[in-house]
């Protein structure tokens, strides 16, 4: 499932040595025990601002849950802490993630204690993780260099030929062959799974009975399999953006081309309406032919010998998330196709699309849950035959996001059997918000998680961006605010009308806290 993290990603080479240095150490750790994590301010880190009240812990779990009492790795964990006593107003710890997987959950945690009004936020502990493998968690995994493997301009995802198609399974199998070669003996414990678990290793850590928690994305997933491992142990659950449980992960990424494509197309009928400004067709199927014309074009020559066709499809993607972003893509696309200014694309791309050492490590992490956590298809006919299938109907994402995910193909770890994702009596009432036209968590794979949660209630947006809380829709944050507060939900599902679309500009306004999820990881 190509997600945010992915796209704008690159990395840094860790040898074998260094690695089995690190597990060695880890191995030699002492546990904490229950209710003494040792907070401390965090440390400054370079070009980021963090508040005075966010502080910084690990929390050493087992690698191997079958082996409690054998190696350990180590868990990031940052919070901000509530501003009220542990009495009746104290509502207890709130764990947050972004999703992924391979997003660091301690870049959330500050997001949400100022989104969340005062009320709330201040009677809850925020604490948000990086899950195993990522960012500040040891070891971090990485696996190629992204000044080498990602350099730009990349091979056509859309493969023409034969020739073409065995460049990009060579570019897949060495990724997967690499990720094998450094982390042989951690690649099997990185699944889902574990990374519920491990949440529950959070949860005793801290000292509480019970813990909220409160997930976007694959974020949801990860929710509801900690609620379906631990039922006793949630306080409140939130989803946000919820992943279909019974499609873990082929199937899933397919019916994604499906849902990216509809939201693709609602992105060429919006900047055809606005020809007055962008001047790149007055119809969807004017549009159309001008994108594709470009990708073409850009496929000869990439602009600035930087921007091919691969490196646009991953920037474009980001306007499948938000359509916040739709009138600083529109604005670049009409000045390259209309003026041969390349720059507007270099921008999007510097942007949104290169790659670097943290979303390296993003990918490596998405690649190891996903490839672990369920079976692929091992022989490359099913993948092409399914690719060229859906190729047909959504060109626009299906062979960018199979090369994306083709590493499973090859991985060194074969996958395993998902948890099969259920409610239980013992669980509290959940709140689940989605919009009706994500393109990266479809409206349908999110009443599928419904059904596996009798308790759930829906607060349905009528827009189609990915991440639909602490964005600005009041109608949807009183609701999430009402039940963080005190467990209070709908009596039925509630509509929600969407965000107004954005204005046509030539120039992008700055990005604002309404910009949610996307303005906190970067993206707007």
């Amino acid at each position: 499932m190509k997600r945010v993290v992915g796209v704008v990603a690159g990395v840094a080479v860790l040898v074998g040595g260094i690695v089995g240095a690190d597990g060695a150490a880890l191995a030699s750790g002492a546990r904490m025990a229950p209710g003494t994590v040792a907070w401390q301010p965090c440390p400054k880190e370079a070009g980021r601002a963090t508040s005075a009240n966010l502080e910084c812990a690990t929390v050493r779990v087992p690698l191997d849950y079958n082996e409690p009492w054998g190696q350990t790795i180590t868990l990031a964990i940052n919070r901000i802490k509530a501003k009220v006593s542990r009495d009746a107003n104290h509502l207890g710890t709130l764990l947050v993630n972004p999703g992924g997987p391979g997003a660091s959950g301690r870049e959330l945690t500050e997001f949400v204690a100022t989104s969340l009004p005062r009320d709330v936020s201040e009677r809850y502990d925020i604490v948000g993780f990086d899950p195993r493998g990522v960012g500040g968690s040891e070891p971090a995994v990485h696996c190629v260099d992204p000044e080498a493997y990602f350099k730009p301009p990349r091979p056509d995802a859309v493969p023409h030929g034969e020739a073409e198609e065995r460049v990009l399974l060579s570019r897949a199998a060495d990724f997967a062959n690499r990720c094998g070669n450094y982390w042989a003996w951690l690649l099997p414990y990185l699944t889902t799974e574990n990374s519920a678990r491990d949440m529950d290793s959070i949860r005793a850590a801290l000292g509480e009975e019970k813990i909220s928690y409160f997930g976007y994305s694959y974020g949801t997933y990860l929710g509801a399999v900690y609620a379906t491992l631990f039922p006793t142990r949630v306080k409140r659950l939130v989803m946000d953006s919820t992943i279909d449980p019974t499609q873990v992960w082929y199937e899933s990424n397919l019916k994604q081309d499906s849902a990216f494509e509809h939201r693709h197309r609602q992105f060429l009928a919006w900047t055809a309406r606005h020809n007055s400004v962008y001047k790149l067709g007055a119809t969807s199927k004017q549009t159309s032919f001008a994108y594709y014309a470009m990708r073409d074009r850009l496929r000869a020559r990439p602009a600035g010998e930087v921007v091919g066709p691969s490196e646009l499809d991953d920037v474009f993607t980001i306007a499948g998330y938000s359509d916040r972003v739709w009138p600083q893509f529109a604005q670049a696309w009409s000045s390259y196709v209309r003026e041969g200014d390349v720059k507007g694309l270099l921008d999007l791309y510097e942007k949104y699309g290169k790659d670097d050492e943290r979303a390296e490590n993003g990918y490596a992490i998405y690649l190891s849950v996903q490839c672990a956590d369920a079976k692929w298809p091992r022989q490359w006919d099913k993948w092409r035959t399914d690719m060229t299938r859906m190729h047909r109907e959504a060109p626009f994402m299906t062979w960018p996001n199979a090369w994306f995910n083709a590493p499973c193909a090859f991985w060194p770890v074969k996958g395993g059997t998902p948890v099969e994702v259920k409610g239980s009596p013992n669980l509290p009432p959940i709140l689940m918000i989605q919009s009706r036209d994500d393109a990266a968590t479809p409206y349908k794979g999110a009443l599928e998680m419904r059904r596996h949660f009798a308790h759930a209630t829906m607060v349905i947006e009528g827009g189609g961006n990915h991440g639909v809380s602490l964005a600005g829709n009041k109608c949807v944050d009183g609701r999430l605010a009402a039940y963080l507060r005190d467990g209070t939900l709908p009596a039925r599902d509630v509509k929600c009308a969407g965000l107004p679309e954005p204005q046509a500009s030539e120039h992008m306004a700055a990005a604002s806290p309404t910009d949610g999820l996307f303005g906190l990881l970067g993206l707007l």
